[in-house]
């Protein structure tokens, strides 16, 4: 049995972080898993691409978050990278774990983003855009056997993400 000391603590913590402790993580942060018909090698290769590509401001004058991207290291099983928001200049770190299956055909790739300021909580979504900007800006959700798999337990607001403008 609790202590009433107890009770009043964890009332405390439900009254305090009511969504966080239902409806997701209690720190910003993103996990989602994808499958693509297509070598990992392929995956990786367009992936590091992508990142490449959208390192300057320049690739967000059409809006969104797509730039302010930096590749931290990568290996055709392993990326990691940052990303920058660019209203407030926080970083996120982004990391993509790639697993070929399907006799080498196909991949699984396991991404993670999360917010490197510790008292981001809520986030509108942008660990989720930070990873999706990027397979969506490659063209890799239109490959063969594309799927994409999160919900609001793993990816902080996920449903209400906005990528147009994260």
């Amino acid at each position: 049995m609790l202590l009433k000391a107890e009770q009043a603590y964890l009332l405390t913590l439900l009254l305090i972080f009511p969504t966080s402790i239902v409806a997701g993580p209690l720190h910003a942060q993103c996990r989602l898993e994808w499958n693509f018909g297509i070598t990992c090698f392929n995956i990786y290769t367009t992936l590091v691409n992508q990142i490449k590509q959208w390192t300057t401001v320049d690739s967000c004058k059409q809006g969104g978050e797509r730039c302010l991207y930096e590749l931290q290291s990568a290996n055709p099983h392993y990326i990691v990278a940052k990303h920058t928001t660019m209203t407030y200049k926080y970083v996120d770190d982004l990391s993509f774990k790639l697993k070929s299956y399907d006799g080498m055909k196909s991949c699984h790739v396991t991404a993670f983003s999360v917010s490197e300021p510790w008292h981001i909580v809520q986030d509108n979504g942008i660990n989720y855009c930070n990873l999706h900007n990027l397979v969506d800006g490659s063209g890799l959700t239109t490959v063969p056997g594309y799927t994409e798999s999160t919900n609001d337990f793993q990816c902080t607001q996920y449903s209400t993400a906005n990528c147009t403008v994260y």
